[in-house]
């Protein structure tokens, strides 16, 4: 018995020491997936079916899913728990961005809006724990634990390594800017939450140091074509309202003061190009549309952030 008790403590020794020996030198090295709007040019369930089970067998961290719902589906409450049951079925952490087609476009039979139901609707059933979805958890932080800004608890951050994540609720049809006077209390009020949201997670990050901030939207906020002088001033008297127009310059200013990088990734329509990331400085975007890609993170590198297509492996 004792020489069996002596055998098995060497072999855990070993195991030990073998497991050490295994573990990569750098382990900030991670990847993370990202499934663009699959309803986008006439998707459907099946695509985002897909979707996840292919992001299911890789070693990622975590993936990313923008929109729920395809615009000609129902804003049903129906609808809503069966999108909900399939990314708690999937074997990574789910982390779900809104999209426009999820609640901003959403009407009643009159033809009225019923956005801001739909959106608290969406919280409940989406973003009411401090978790992602997913049959393996990732813990994340809410704005909504911010006592000021308790409803707004699609904004969630959580972090890997020495990188910063987090999504923010901009959806793709102009931030929900509705140009008819005085229906904008929904979009001013996020505009302000936002506003908190953006400088908080800047400040974390310059505060610990993070190497990189990467933020999840649908929306577009053209960061990389902010205006200056004359021309922005011209662009803002212009008469249709752009809904981006704060959060791109937030955006933008924050990210010059940062000394990191700063990884912009929506999922606004790009179909004729192959997804890629554009970097100006240490602002990059990527746009996907309904597409799907994996990122690998590499801290320390020229290029930290390097892609990889879901759908052909590539």
């Amino acid at each position: 018995m004792a020489r069996y008790l002596q055998f098995a403590a060497a072999v855990a020794a070993l195991a030990v020491h073998g497991a050490l020996l295994a573990e990569p030198k750098d382990p900030d090295r991670h990847q993370f997936g990202v499934i663009g709007h699959s309803f986008n040019n006439g998707g459907d369930e099946a695509k985002l079916k897909r979707a996840i089970a292919d992001e299911s067998e890789s070693a990622l961290a975590f993936v990313v899913v923008t929109g729920i719902k395809g615009e000609k589906e129902p804003c049903s409450d129906k609808l809503y728990e069966r999108r909900r049951e399939m990314f708690d079925d999937a074997k990574r952490p789910m982390i779900v961005v809104p999209g426009s087609s999820d609640w901003s476009e959403c009407k009643n039979t009159a033809g009225r809006s019923t956005a801001i139901e739909r959106l608290n609707r969406l919280r409940e059933l989406f973003f009411s724990e401090p978790t992602s979805l997913g049959a393996r958890k990732l813990p994340v932080t809410r704005l909504s634990a911010s006592a000021k800004f308790r409803t707004y608890a699609e904004n969630a951050h959580w972090e890997v390594g020495d990188v910063l994540y987090a999504t923010v609720n901009l959806p793709a049809n102009n931030n929900h800017f509705r140009p008819e006077a005085g229906r904008n209390s929904e979009y001013e009020d996020r505009l302000v939450a936002n506003r908190f949201w953006l400088n908080r997670l800047f400040a974390m990050a310059r505060r610990e140091k993070r190497e990189a901030i990467v933020l999840f939207s649908e929306g577009d906020v053209k960061a990389l074509e902010q205006p200056r002088g004359f021309r922005a001033l011209l662009g803002r008297a212009t008469t249709r309202r752009d809904g981006f127009d704060e959060p791109r310059r937030q955006i933008a200013t924050l990210a010059q003061k940062f000394n990191g990088k700063v990884l912009l990734i929506d999922t606004a329509a790009n179909n004729d190009t192959t997804p890629d990331i554009e970097w100006r400085g240490n602002l990059g975007h990527l746009s996907l549309g309904s597409g799907a890609v994996e990122v690998k993170v590499t801290p320390g590198a020229a290029v930290p952030f390097t892609l990889k297509n879901a759908a052909d492996g590539k």
